[in-house]
């Protein structure tokens, strides 16, 4: 009983290194804020799929876990790597999610498109990895296989209509990157996503402690909006604001993306005291 045991804690410790190793060391986003000047930048839709990253050999998700998509569907492709979105249409999220992680691939698959944000490990800036993989497409025919558009940006208000434009069709957001800064690995300061956000207010019932470099600090509220909801706030609030919370029994303004389908606030962030 003891020996088999062992060879079960074995056998799941070995699982979990092939896990980890097979993870790909792929860009993650940071989130934009309006300080933030990207004038110059691209922009594109943030399309809420799985991420698919091709190795030039399998196709594996952002945690590293090998997806087996039809034969037919990774025919012709690029034998370098490719970074993209694997997508149907906008709030399908759910759907898309069933197809790519079944086992036995089914014509499901056709529903799919492979929209590609990324050539991994090319020279030059973002534009110039991309044309790497269209100059690829010019003789090998991928009809799902898509260069997701980069448009340039030319102004604060560009950028806040055309994340007007896919918030309002039911899209989850924009990436905006530096197309000027080289292939880079990790949550990049030159990749951000833009996401609409609202705004109500809620009443502050406790100031609950911080910990770590906030010890001794406040490290988030528990408040309740108007209509009974209770969550709490932990970020959006500066040094100060933590050495000095706002008081129990006043009002603050936070701004969050959305519901979870629990109903609850999605990315709850604190923006300011509300002013009588």
């Amino acid at each position: 009983m003891f020996k088999t045991s062992i060879k079960l804690v074995f056998a799941y410790l070995m699982l979990v290194q092939v896990a980890l190793a097979t993870k790909p060391d792929l860009f993650l986003l940071k989130t934009y804020d309006d300080s933030k000047d990207v004038v110059g930048w691209v922009m594109s839709e943030k399309l809420d799929g799985i991420r698919g990253f091709w190795t030039g050999k399998e196709l594996l998700t952002r945690g590293g876990v090998k997806l087996t998509p039809p034969k037919w569907f990774i025919k012709n492709y690029p034998p370098f790597a490719i970074d993209g979105e694997l997508w149907t249409k906008r709030n399908d999220f759910e759907n898309i999610s069933s197809i790519v992680r079944t086992k036995n691939a089914d014509d499901r698959w056709k529903l799919i498109t492979h929209n590609i944000f990324e050539v991994p490990n090319q020279q030059g800036g973002l534009l110039e990895r991309l044309s790497v993989l269209k100059s690829h497409l010019l003789s090998h025919s991928v009809s799902h296989l898509k260069v997701l558009k980069q448009t340039q940006i030319q102004s604060k208000q560009q950028l806040q209509n055309f994340l007007t434009e896919v918030t309002s069709h039911k899209g989850e957001g924009v990436v905006v990157r530096n197309p000027n800064t080289l292939y880079q690995t990790g949550r990049l300061s030159s990749a951000l996503k833009v996401k609409q956000y609202l705004d109500t207010e809620c009443t502050i019932l406790e100031i609950l402690p911080g910990k770590g470099k906030y010890q001794n600090m406040m490290g988030s509220v528990l408040c309740q909006t108007d209509s009974g909801k209770k969550l709490k706030i932990g970020s959006g609030f500066k040094d100060k604001d933590r050495a000095n919370p706002p008081a129990i029994g006043s009002k603050i303004t936070f701004k969050y993306y959305g519901f979870t389908k629990k109903g609850s606030f999605k990315y709850p962030v604190y923006l300011r005291v509300r002013q009588e």
